[in-house]
């Protein structure tokens, strides 16, 4: 192949889907592709799609349909669909759209190399049946060159009545704590100095790994593999995400507290504040649970920075049980929370209820949410005033070039002033002068 073929990789969706385009970008290089900013120079083009909202499925359709087009009066462009709407979908898009020469789902990110020699050799392929994930030595192209995803375990065996994750993305497969510490001393020598740990629900670690301890518990947790990798040589922050109450221990705050490089940031979604509405979401705890988590790490680590996702308009909600998620939201105070209307997804439990909520009615919802949790937002904001944070500097502020940006421990959007030639990648302690719902403006005070 020559080397002036171009790819372009569009991302839809969550933080697995931005790690698997990366891993695929990766795979794209080293079979001599390279990276085309525009899609309309790219000879290859792969849309790494999400179908956690149906307003993403929209999107990619609209994209596709453009660039269909184009094939048809340049027959060398090679169109691939990859992530969960393809595993979704899978041949039914190909009849939506024939111009496609790729549909794979998420657990074939690692085989893309074969699939296109596949479609070289002149075939149409479609790759979304279950396989286990084999161990992946591929280098990502990675995005930035100071933060990093290194994803420990893939799928999901959750079975949430509105989630479309398990059906796309496959049972839990863990990947051995030597293979994620061995990429992170990769990351660490390559200058990385933050790692973000991933997982659809990273609580899970391990289950599914071999071994238990003389107290009978697994031997392989989370809190295992923090520990475990915690000194890898030259990555500063660790974070982890996505976090799960029902699994949620106070072994594991225990360690976080103790720990110096794990960051003070936790991402649990809560979803609900309505016991009713989370059993039907099959969520598997109370609202009361949650809280009691919430309380514990507040009281092991009193400053920590709590987000998390939740959902209105699920069938059947009633106004009451939409106050209770209001009330919870109130009483705790997140840092931040993504919010989102409920959205029927093909092949879920919660699509076939007949209790669906109109879209004023949801719509309604999502703004009065929204507008509490900016409210609370910027109510947590203002412990940050004053105070001399450590930021972590990744990259220019787009809007103002001469500010840089960077993030507390606590995941906090930080600009202040300075070059970024001469700041990427470096840890400033930076005190912080103006403090707004979900980003701060600081001046650096260490010397630089």
């Amino acid at each position: 192949m020559t080397a002036s073929r171009r790819y372009h990789i569009t991302t839809f969706g969550c933080q697995m889907n931005k790690a698997d385009s990366e891993r695929m970008a990766g795979i794209l290089e080293t079979m001599g592709f390279e990276w085309a900013e525009q899609p309309d120079n790219a000879d290859l083009i792969l849309y790494n799609t999400c179908t956690i909202r149906d307003n993403a499925e929209q999107k990619v359709y609209s994209y596709l349909g453009r660039q269909a087009k184009r094939k048809q009066e340049q027959p060398d462009l090679t169109l691939v669909v990859a992530g969960c709407v393809a595993q979704q979908e899978g041949e039914m898009l190909l009849r939506r759209v024939p111009e496609l020469d790729l549909v794979m789902g998420p657990q074939h990110a690692n085989r893309l190399q074969d699939l296109l020699e596949q479609v070289f050799n002149g075939s149409q392929v479609v790759a979304t049946e279950p396989v286990h994930i084999v161990e992946d030595i591929t280098k990502p192209r990675r995005d930035s060159t100071v933060t990093a995803w290194v994803n420990v375990i893939y799928g999901c065996n959750e079975r949430c009545t509105y989630c479309v994750v398990p059906n796309v993305r496959g049972t839990e497969q863990s990947r051995t704590p030597e293979s994620i510490r061995a990429e992170m001393e990769e990351l660490g020598r390559q200058g990385f100095k933050e790692v973000t740990l991933l997982g659809q629900n990273i609580d899970a670690y391990g289950r599914d790994l071999p071994g238990v301890t003389p107290e009978g518990r697994h031997q392989h947790t989370l809190t295992d593999l923090l520990y475990y990798v915690h000194d890898v040589p030259g990555v500063d922050r660790i974070r982890f995400a996505t976090s799960h109450p029902r699994y949620f221990t106070e072994r594991l705050i225990r360690a976080c507290a103790e720990l110096p490089k794990v960051c003070e940031h936790f991402h649990i979604p809560f979803q609900s504040g309505d016991n009713e509405l989370l059993r039907a979401m099959a969520r598997g705890y109370t609202h009361e649970k949650y809280r009691r988590i919430i309380d514990t790490i507040r009281h092991h680590m009193p400053d920590a920075a709590i987000s998390a996702d939740a959902i209105v308009g699920f069938p059947g909600e009633t106004e009451q049980q939409f106050e209770n998620t209001l009330k919870l939201v109130d009483d705790i105070g997140f840092d931040q929370l993504n919010t989102a209307a409920y959205s029927p997804r093909p092949g879920t439990p919660a699509a076939l209820w007949d209790t669906q909520l109109s879209e004023e009615v949801k719509s309604d919802r999502l703004q009065r949410l929204n507008h509490l949790v900016a409210a609370k937002a910027a109510e947590r904001s203002q412990r940050y005033l004053n105070r001399v944070e450590e930021v972590l500097v990744e990259d220019r502020n787009e809007k103002n070039p001469t500010q840089v940006m960077g993030r507390t421990r606590g995941n906090r959007l930080t600009f202040f002033t300075g070059d970024i030639a001469e700041l990427k990648g470096k840890l400033l302690k930076v005190k912080i002068v103006e403090a707004r719902a979900f980003s701060l403006t600081g001046q650096p005070v260490s010397p630089i």
